[in-house]
């Protein structure tokens, strides 16, 4: 059985339904690549064509295409073999040996051990191809920020119920299915912006029955989540407050996410009055969202969706028309610029908790700013030699507290001065164990030697005392004889 989805290609870009302008930035950036000979990035929802558009323009070009899968196993080797050589040279692949057109798909998708290397490689070659290159990705924010910015952005946008009807129209006509138009429109509207799914559902459908009824569509939505921006466009352009609401439910994010990339976005379309009514309901969402924190009770986080989502969308007061690019939270690429910073922090703090037997939140908050205060660009010396021995302080850590350069003379020869305290502060405390022992020893022998002395007084004076009875018994059996000289003792 022949796949209908493969079956019905596009072979030319002007067969690919939908995205009219992304289709024209394409082939453009194609007709002009030797003069700018960057590769282009082409990203948007599952099943909107972003792979035959590309397969499409090879074809309009005349350029052999050579693609990379998800199928294969993108280690670093693999890429620099298998499309490394096809985008450098433009040899691999036979053909007409002229231009050739390197395809990556799910260029999102290149991590962990399976594809150890891969990402970096990737980005060094896009760099390095003298050949144009196509990378297709599903969530363009998945790449890299060197990959993406080395790349051209292109844009594939959800294929619209009026664009699917048609090409289903038209595979009908070519495989000879008789259909009612209501059941294309339920057909379209169930598979919204994936084109691809609606003509698998369409040829599921038709090996099954004479004609396609509106009856026969199933009811029961496909199991989709959608996308952020899609979210985006629901709450701050289109949709109402429970609307909004409900498309929440269907985004991949938690509440926390939700806030920050609909705070960062909402000033692109609102401003004055509405903009400030948004950012109140912002401020109760992060509130629910401080409350979460502190108590662990995951339950508030319907009252901060309610907040974000329907909030924000009850206060637009006038209709939003036109695209508006919308962007990542900035947010999040500041914890990436800061993620070194907050390591040392939490290292230094760490070890004033060791020390001080406190939490390092409060060694955050409450002893590393006194610290910073009285060691301000390493002033006085003293001190703060004292602190980085205490606390374990490396260059880095000393360098942060203080405000100085880690990489200054002061602050390499105060970790030094602090390693030699703490090496003369180990030494002294083990003498001072060891004598104090001998002292222990001492007294212990002194008291031995008095034990003994005192044992041997007693033995004496028990010997003595037994001579004097002896001589008492011999007095007194020759009394008369003895008496004068007793007398005299």
């Amino acid at each position: 059985m022949v796949d209908w989805t493969e079956k019905y290609r596009p072979t030319t870009l002007s067969e690919v339904r939908g995205n009219d302008s992304a289709r024209d930035d394409l082939k453009q950036w194609a007709e002009t690549w030797d003069d700018h000979r960057e590769a282009v990035v082409v990203h948007g929802s599952p099943g909107v064509g972003k792979t035959s558009a590309a397969h499409a323009l090879a074809n309009d070009m005349g350029w052999d295409a050579i693609e990379l899968n998800a199928s294969d196993t993108r280690t670093k080797d693999v890429i620099e073999r298998v499309a490394g050589e096809a985008a450098k040279s433009g040899t691999l692949g036979g053909g007409t040996g002229g231009r050739k057109l390197v395809i990556m798909d799910e260029a999102d998708n290149i991590h962990g051990n399976a594809d150890r290397g891969g990402a970096r490689a990737v980005t060094r070659l896009v760099k390095e191809a003298t050949q144009p290159m196509v990378l297709i990705a599903n969530e363009y924010y998945d790449m890299s920020n060197a990959l993406r910015n080395a790349c051209q952005e292109i844009e594939f946008r959800d294929v619209g119920k009026r664009s699917i009807v048609p090409v289903l129209r038209d595979v009908c006509r070519r495989e000879g299915v008789e259909y009612e138009d209501a059941a294309l429109s339920a057909l379209a509207q169930k598979n919204a912006g994936d084109l691809r799914s609606a003509i698998n559902d369409l040829q599921a459908l038709a090996e099954e029955r004479e004609v396609l009824t509106e009856d026969d569509i199933v009811t029961g939505d496909r199991d989709t989540t959608e996308g952020i921006f899609d979210f985006l466009d629901d709450v701050i352009k289109e949709k109402g407050a429970q609307e909004s609401l409900y498309a929440a439910y269907d985004v991949d994010e938690t509440p926390d996410d939700l806030l920050n990339w609909v705070e960062d976005n909402v000033p692109k379309d609102y401003g004055r009055a509405e903009l400030a009514d948004a950012y109140g309901f912002l401020a109760n969402a992060d509130k629910w969202l401080g409350r979460v924190r502190a108590t662990q009770d995951y339950s508030y986080w319907r009252y901060a969706t309610d907040n974000v989502a329907a909030g924000v969308a009850a206060a637009r007061r006038e209709p939003k028309g036109g695209w508006t690019r919308y962007g990542p939270p900035s947010y999040w690429s500041k914890l990436g610029r800061t993620k070194g910073t907050r390591n040392t922090r939490d290292y230094v703090a760490r070890k004033i908790a060791e020390k001080s037997g406190c939490s390092m939140a409060s060694a955050r908050r409450e002893v590393m700013p006194f610290l910073a205060a009285m060691t301000h660009h390493c002033k006085p010396r003293e001190l703060t030699v004292a602190m980085a021995a205490a606390y374990d302080l490396e260059a880095e850590h000393v360098a942060f507290v203080t405000g100085s350069g880690k990489d200054t003379n002061k602050v390499a020869d105060i970790v030094a001065d602090a390693e030699a305290s703490k090496a003369e502060a180990a030494v002294e405390h083990s003498g001072g164990a060891f004598a104090g022992q001998t002292d222990v020893d001492a007294d212990v022998e002194a008291k031995e030697d008095t034990a003994e002395t005192d044992e041997t007084g007693d033995e004496a004076d028990v010997f003595v005392d037994e001579q004097e009875t002896d001589t008492k018994s011999d007095d007194a059996e020759d009394d008369d004889m003895q008496s004068g000289l007793d007398e005299f003792f």
